[in-house]
């Protein structure tokens, strides 16, 4: 039951909340911003618990969950485990921005997945900074032990890559390993055939290095015969990038077939596949990968940060023995060697099994979400299914990736137009990626999606 009587209240922070100021929990933020500028919360207060304060004021406990965490993200507030929420000590330095409608852009444009509970990782690093060895984290890494590559080959079996311990690269994260094989096996002016929408990693480092992406045909969403050998024949292709499964940004996930006859056109031609497996393992039954198909000429990587842990920047690479020492001194070259605390942890999390926890978990709540975005964008064409990170929404004509990225952005949702993806001359798709992970929550999800639904509703009734 809420507390009536404000002066018996025995809080450090009785705010008087303005209800007609929607929504509530950006009115609670303002209120703490101008009490900590007036003196009234003076900088290392402890704050009331958010269920005391949510029983105080009779609002909600998320409202106030919601209001900490934004004063807490504007470096206005700091927790303690065990003890509390405090007033930082250098609050004063962070009220030049205090909470506003602009300034609460929901992150639907960059492909993260959605935060989890880590429990169990904090208690794996516990134990390490306890064991006697724990300096030796903090070292330099000297390319992993038998048993880093062990787990990482059982890791890669899930994905369905069968292979040995020699086979394997280490790098730090997969944009970095893309970035090591453009730059160790190919030069500039070589040209390399993409979707005609593309992860923009790739455009961003092919054009640091001088190197040319090139469209390659398409037919049901994913590169044809026909469209491979034209490429091959009059624009000369080196190489073929792939992301097999939920493509980014279309989120199309290729045929078996597919993989068969892209591994048969490149063997054919003798050019190399780059096999970019930054979501398979999102896959609860992994189609074949191309590398199975063409171990000799395929260079596979699996990184872990989109579907394990966003700390996690490493990646396994599986590179054929004809081109790994190349591939090796160029890792080396670049300084894209691996964390050895990164190494350790990922590999620990592989041989306890708990990443098979993590990542049925992670499926679970990935799944959630996509129902949301099923629910709430019913009618408009969303491509992807439930174990997408992103989806790809079809934009009505006229309207462009680009219109549609601004108008987003004056509702305070962040998205990425097509535009950010088109490799070639030919007009982009009108579509945009969203991105289900970024939201903090499910709440604010939601709350993004309704506003795309305001903008796609408005434009329908021009």
């Amino acid at each position: 039951m809420p507390y009536n009587s404000f002066a018996d209240y025995p809080m450090s922070w009785k705010p008087v909340l303005d209800r007609n100021s929607q929504p509530l929990y950006l009115a609670l933020a303002r209120q703490l911003a101008d009490d900590v500028m007036n003196g009234i919360l003076l900088p290392g207060t402890k704050l009331p618990p958010q269920r005391e304060l949510a029983d105080f004021l009779d609002i909600n406990v998320s409202t106030v969950s919601r209001a900490f965490r934004l004063c807490s993200d504007k470096g206005m507030l700091t927790s303690v485990t065990g003890s509390g929420t405090f007033v930082a000590y250098d609050v004063r330095t962070s009220l030049s921005v205090v909470p506003d409608q602009a300034s609460l852009m929901i992150e639907m444009g960059s492909m993260m997945p959605e935060t989890l509970a880590d429990d169990e990782i904090t208690c794996l690093l516990r134990q390490m900074m306890d064991e006697p060895g724990r300096f030796d984290f903090f070292q330099y890494s000297m390319g992993g032990e038998n048993w880093h590559r062990d787990a990482a080959l059982a890791l890669l079996r899930e994905a369905g890559i069968e292979a040995a311990r020699g086979d394997i690269l280490l790098a730090s994260g997969g944009q970095n390993a893309i970035a090591a094989v453009l730059a160790g096996l190919f030069r500039p002016g070589d040209r390399i055939g993409v979707d005609p929408l593309v992860y923009p990693g790739l455009k961003s480092a092919a054009k640091l290095l001088g190197i040319r992406l090139v469209p390659v045909g398409q037919e049901r969403g994913e590169m044809s015969e026909e469209g491979l050998w034209y490429a091959i024949r009059n624009h000369h292709i080196k190489g073929i990038y792939i992301t097999p499964d939920f493509q980014n940004p279309t989120t199309h996930t290729m045929s078996t077939d597919g993989r068969r006859m892209l591994a048969r056109v490149a063997k054919k031609t003798q050019i190399l596949v780059i096999e970019d497996a930054i979501t398979s393992l999102l896959l609860s039954r992994p189609l074949p990968p191309v590398r199975r198909f063409l171990p000799e000429q395929t260079v596979y990587i699996l990184s872990l940060s989109k579907t394990i842990l966003p700390a996690l920047r490493l990646a396994y690479l599986v590179v054929p023995e004809l081109i790994r020492d190349s591939l090796a001194e160029t890792l080396y070259a670049m300084n894209l060697s691996q964390s050895e605390i990164l190494l350790e942890l990922a590999s620990r999390l592989i041989v306890s099994h708990r990443v098979q926890d993590l990542m049925s978990l992670r499926r679970r709540r990935i799944t959630m979400r996509n129902s949301a975005v099923n629910a709430i964008l019913q009618g408009y064409t969303v491509r992807g299914d439930d174990c997408s990170l992103c989806r790809w929404l079809e934009l009505p004509e006229p309207l462009t990736g680009s219109r549609f990225e601004n108008l987003a952005r004056q509702k305070g949702v962040h998205v990425l137009g097509a535009e950010h993806f088109t490799v070639g001359t030919q007009p982009p798709e009108h579509g945009v990626r969203l991105s289900v992970g970024s939201p903090r929550d499910r709440e604010e999800l939601q709350t993004a999606l309704w506003r795309l639904r305001e903008i796609l509703d408005n434009q329908r009734n021009l």
